[in-house]
This record gives C-alpha cells, structure tokens and sequence, in this order.
C-alpha cells in the first residue's frame, strides 16, 4: 500500500484547538474530509484543508495514486515550541503566557476498493459580471402626483418644555 506523508510544522494555534478538527477527519476519504472541513467554523479547519489538498495534490503528481482512491490513514497533531510571555499583574508582580504552537503529520494512504462517495465535492460557481438593464418609466401628462398633506402637530405645555430641556442656557 502506497503511502503520502505532508506536514505542516509551526501552526500558531494550540494542539488542543487542531486536535479537535483532526478527529472529526481521521479515517474519511480525500473528497469527503475536504467538504467536512470547507463547512467548519473552527479556525484550525483553514491550514488543515491547504494541508490535505496538498498531499491530495502531491500524491496524485509524484506517486501517481488516484485522487478517489486516498483517504486519511494517520492524522497526528503533536506539541510545537512555546513562545513565553509575561503579563504585568498588581504589585509588581507578573504572570506567565505561554503562546502554543503544532506540528501536524498527514499520511494519505489508497485504498484497494472505492468506496462510493456520499456527496459530491462540486467547486464554487463563478460569478459572472452583468450590468442590470436600465428602465424606463414612461409618465403620461395625464398623471398627478397625489400631494402630501402636512398634519400639525398640537403644541406642548410650554413650562415643561423648559423644564425638560436638554440642553442648559
């Protein structure tokens, strides 16, 4: 069985956050993790979708698998370096920040059988620039705009209107 390894090193998101998209992709197909991960919310879900479509692309170019067969054999998010921080605290003192990083390993592997797809993976359509057509009212000499009629509205009680006044003099 023909395998394809991509890696993605230095993701400044925590493993525990990439963690929680890797399970829900682990032992799907190419095309059904791809849509799985187009409709994520999570942030972690963007870099592994550039990952996946490049060992998908990377396998189909240098091994010659087919891009049907593949699915996702091993998906590991490991610990990266930390970058340590501080944060001024009351009375002199501070406290630690720790901003996490990943590494994560994707194995591709074909499988013997298809297995039939659920969905169909279909790309965006491509929005087409049309210019609205203008038109053109005609208007008959005939036609009278109906005129508005001006409602006056009764006057306040004038001490209250000085004594809730917004504004001082």
């Amino acid at each position: 069985m023909k395998t394809q390894v991509a890696k993605l090193r230095y993701l400044k998101i925590s493993p525990r956050k990439v963690r929680r998209v890797a399970d829900l992709i682990r032992g799907l197909s190419v095309n059904e993790a791809e849509a799985q991960l187009l409709i994520l919310p999570h942030r972690a879900s963007q870099p592994l979708l550039k990952l996946l479509r490049s060992a998908a692309a990377d396998a189909k170019n240098n091994q010659k698998l087919e891009p049907e067969k593949l699915w996702i054999k091993e998906i590991r998010v490991d610990v990266g370096p930390r970058q340590k921080r501080w944060r001024m605290r009351a009375r002199g003192s501070a406290s630690p920040i720790e901003k996490k990083s990943s590494h994560i390993i994707l194995v591709l592997a074909e499988q013997e059988k298809i297995t039939p797809a659920k969905f169909k993976f279909l790309p965006k359509p491509k929005k087409t620039t049309k210019k609205p057509e203008k038109k053109i009212k005609k208007t008959e000499p005939s036609e009278k705009k109906p005129e508005k009629i001006k409602i006056e509205k009764p006057k306040r009680f004038e001490a209250l209107r000085r004594i809730f006044r917004r504004k001082t003099i």
